[in-house]
């Protein structure tokens, strides 16, 4: 899991009003808003442990043991947030972050994509 607020609040900074959406184009990743750093990320993953073991029960069978369970995982945590920009700053509430999930440890490069829809 990786905190994205800092970046996506830079991304907005200075544009006005609008949406702020973030798309990542991996078959294994998603967006989650999310507390972060009180353990409720961590709680998120452990849960995506539980619902999603990295066994070999999944038909999708490339790469590392449990490598199926990634490609499931986005259908949990969308690979796609949008997120409410006033006066050039992100209306998340006190403990929201914004943050990117991948359970895929094949791969550890990922491009999230950043859009602005001014309103």
């Amino acid at each position: 899991m990786l905190d994205l607020t800092r970046d996506c609040a830079d991304f907005v900074s200075g544009r006005g009003d609008g949406l702020l959406h973030l798309f990542v184009p991996h078959a294994t990743a998603g967006i989650a808003i999310i507390e972060t750093g009180a353990g409720s990320d961590t709680d998120l993953l452990a849960a995506l442990a539980d619902l999603l073991p990295a066994d070999d029960r999944w038909r999708h069978r490339h790469g590392s043991p449990g490598h199926g369970r990634s490609h499931v995982m986005p259908a949990l945590v969308p690979p796609y947030a949008t997120v409410p920009v006033l006066d050039g700053s992100l209306a998340l509430g006190t403990w929201q972050s914004i943050c990117l999930v991948d359970l895929n440890v094949d791969n550890d490069v990922r491009e999230v994509r950043f859009s602005f829809l001014a309103g």
